[in-house]
């Protein structure tokens, strides 16, 4: 039996899916199953879960010498989600279901053993891809990271049998979300200088390093963060559940508008914190795109994995390189940071003795490294809370209070940067603050003083302008430079 058919697939590269021709070719000849077109070990095993896969469908594999090559062969296919296509395009090339089901259709998907339809990573852009493309997508009923797309024609896939009947239901179980008690920061007595260095960080996305001995609340003020954070935008919900989606990560949280927070732990390695590996994937400054990346124990992280962080931070995306080519994935975050002082945690605690010496002190806090404190706008020092105000908390500062100033400093700043234009170079983030003459002067003193950089003197004004838009002023006064200057200079760290 002889036959040849071509199936609309897709392959992942970085944050999109790229269009795929599945070429079949049935011919007479020397038996033989080959798949061809620069393909992994993954894509090379589909052909013994397609031929068992398509037995216990009820459907027969041809004896015959069978060639399926994936077009363009300039690019790397990887991944389980060609078997679909590689079934499908058997089953029309020999006749036993009618060619209409390729017309206008995208699939993709891995098969059981017993001819289910498996999800596979990056629903979403495929669905993209499938509807910028005018096509219909084909994939199974339950992917889990599956979002609705305006335009796009649904074709779910239960089992191959479904194809015998043309049978198709609608793509994805897995946006319900189960409400939940979200945490809030009148939950945490005291630090209250802590909750406004937050505030602030959260209405500017300033980067922040809190510092301070085990106990003191520092994750617990970290892990509240997006509570008074805005939620995300339709725009802004597209692009990160499309990341995760990538990733095999659900997207329940992202499509309620939560912003995403990753806390990885400090023993990350570099293509896990930066991205990369074979295939190359998001890695968590990805995944935290638009929402917050936690480090906590951050001297404990590998000092070159937290400098490979230094050109993210800037640039708000990360360029891996492989032989095939680039891969970009964006990676605009807000970073917030958690250390102890010291390698025994209690440097600078006047209730309990360090026992490490100048050196060791010293040394540990320069495992962070000078370049990347640069790039943190707001250093604070964290203290442990009395018993007493843990025992009778008198209840301060709440999430929604604090949201509140978030919320009217965003606003303001939007306002504002439509009425002057955007911030972007240094002179531009200078006249944004309107200082007198004598508050110039003030500042600079400071930052000779204080040996600060070209960097941090920047930053330390858009701490400033962040600062002044949240009390709703045009000027940045010098209360909010001197606010912004105790921020960023602090004893061990420095400018």
């Amino acid at each position: 039996m002889s036959g040849r058919c071509s199936v609309k697939s897709a392959v992942l590269r970085g944050v999109e899916a790229i269009p795929v021709d599945v070429e079949i070719a049935v011919t007479q000849g020397f038996p033989g199953f080959n798949v061809v077109g620069m393909v992994d070990a993954a894509v090379q095993e589909a052909r013994e879960r397609v031929k068992v896969a398509l037995k216990a469908a009820g459907f027969h594999m041809p004896g015959d010498r069978v060639l399926v090559n994936l077009a363009p062969s300039s690019i790397r296919k990887t991944g389980s989600g060609f078997d679909l296509p590689i079934a499908v395009g058997l089953l029309v090339a020999t006749g036993q279901i009618d060619s209409s089901i390729l017309h206008d259709t995208l699939f993709v998907g891995e098969l059981s053993l017993d001819g289910f339809v498996r999800p596979v990573a990056g629903s979403l852009a495929y669905a993209l891809c499938a509807r910028d493309a005018g096509l219909a997508l084909c994939c199974s009923i339950e992917a889990d990271d599956f979002m609705p797309v305006d335009g796009l024609r649904e074709r779910g896939v239960e089992c191959l049998h479904d194809l015998r009947i043309m049978r198709f239901y609608e793509i994805g179980n897995g946006i319900t979300m189960m409400p939940r008690e979200e945490p809030d920061y009148q939950e945490v007595s005291g630090n209250e200088v802590a909750k406004r260095a937050l505030q602030i960080a959260a209405a500017g996305s300033h980067g922040l390093l809190m510092m301070g001995p085990p106990g003191s609340g520092k994750t617990m003020l970290a892990s509240r963060l997006p509570t008074i954070l805005p939620p995300l935008n339709d725009d802004e919900i597209l692009r990160v559940a499309l990341i995760h989606s990538i990733a095999g990560l659900g997207t329940a949280s992202i499509c309620a508008g939560r912003r995403p927070f990753r806390a990885p732990h400090h023993s990350a390695t570099g293509p896990g914190l930066i991205g990369g590996g074979s295939p190359v994937r998001p890695g968590e400054i990805s995944l935290a795109h638009l929402g917050v990346l936690f480090l906590d124990e951050l001297a404990e992280f590998s000092k070159s994995v937290l400098q490979q962080m230094r050109q993210p931070l800037e640039q708000g995306y990360v360029s891996i390189s492989r032989a095939d080519g680039n891969v970009v994935f964006p990676s605009r975050f807000m970073l917030v940071a958690a250390s102890n002082p010291c390698p025994c945690g209690y440097f600078g605690d006047p209730d309990h003795a360090c026992t490490c010496s100048a050196k060791q002190v010293n040394d540990y806090q320069n495992r962070i490294g000078g370049p990347l404190m640069d790039r943190i706008d707001l250093h604070i020092d964290v203290r442990r809370v009395a018993p007493s105000d843990v025992l009778n908390p008198e209840g301060g500062l709440s999430s929604a209070k604090l949201r509140e100033g978030v919320m009217a400093g965003r606003e303001y700043a939007s306002w504002r940067v439509s009425v002057e234009g955007v911030s972007t170079t240094t002179q531009d983030v200078i006249s944004s603050c309107h200082l007198t003459d004598e508050d110039e002067r003030f500042f600079e003193r400071m930052a000779l003083s204080n040996h600060m950089s070209g960097r941090a003197i920047v930053r330390t004004l858009t701490v400033a302008r962040t600062i002044a838009d949240i009390a709703q002023n045009k000027q940045v006064r010098k209360a909010d430079l001197c606010e912004a200057l105790g921020f960023r200079i602090r004893d061990g760290i420095g400018g």
